[in-house]
């Protein structure tokens, strides 16, 4: 390796470790070094699980836009055909309860934000999370903006129409999880109030996997895709009232 690639090698380990801090900085790049050396058999996936207050996309002042179309979609919705996701993946979504709302810019596929009351079933590593409170709680995930969208309004306007049908269904909290990988969605979910109030490490080596926690139940093994672990969470406090 030249002088050049060397000094390029460790200014890129300087940035991720300032970015992610130590812990987190070193299991990432011994995830990359994993996942190379085994062919993606075996990866490390760590997550942080935040709530989120609702309320505040309604209060930050964004307009809405004339050009943008918000629609609830379920199983029949011809804009699911334009989802950038597997339709089997689709359709099991819809299997387990979830929600999802939409967004057309101009007649074009701009982004969606999903959602499921009472609990989550994850579906990059093998993880039951269960919601205690799951009468004032909800789970979002998957909140996605096309890449030419990401700029604009998009995202607020997606947000503020999820979060108002979530506040009509009584719910106060929104969970999801975060990889400890991403600086850039850890900053955002700051940004937005989000509380961490979970932490997981999943080492996953082909069908194996090895769970653990920093609360119950800890530490999970499983030897195969029909074992998982089930992690409860809860509001760090009691929800904004509803007419905030």
């Amino acid at each position: 390796m030249s002088a050049r690639s060397l000094a390029g090698a460790w200014a890129s380990l300087r940035l991720t470790l300032r970015q992610l801090g130590l812990t987190n900085g070193l299991l990432y790049i011994l995830n990359r070094l994993l996942d190379r050396a085994s062919g993606g058999r075996v990866r490390l996936v760590k997550y942080m699980v935040v709530a989120q207050p609702l309320g505040l996309a309604s209060a930050s002042g964004v307009r809405s836009s004339g050009s943008t179309v918000l629609e609830d979609v379920d199983a029949s919705h011809p804009w699911r055909e334009d989802f950038p996701r597997p339709q089997a993946v689709i359709a099991a979504r819809y299997a387990n309860g979830a929600r999802c709302l939409a967004a057309q810019v101009k007649g074009r596929f701009a982004g969606h934000v999903w959602w499921q009351r009472a609990r989550y079933e994850e579906d990059e590593v093998r993880c039951h999370f269960l919601m205690r409170e799951a009468g004032i709680s909800a789970w979002d995930f998957d909140v996605y903006v096309e890449p030419r969208y990401r700029l604009g309004r998009t995202l607020a306007l997606l947000w503020m129409g999820a979060e108002a049908r979530m506040r009509d269904e009584g719910v106060q909290w929104t969970f999801s999880r975060i990889s400890e990988f991403n600086a850039e969605s850890l900053a955002a979910h700051a940004r937005l109030g989000a509380t961490p109030v979970a932490r997981a490490l999943f080492i996953v080596a082909g069908p194996w996997q090895l769970a653990l926690f920093n609360g119950p139940p800890f530490i999970h093994l499983s030897l195969g895709v029909g074992s998982a672990p089930t992690l409860a969470v809860s509001p760090p406090h009691p929800g904004p009232s509803r007419s905030a």
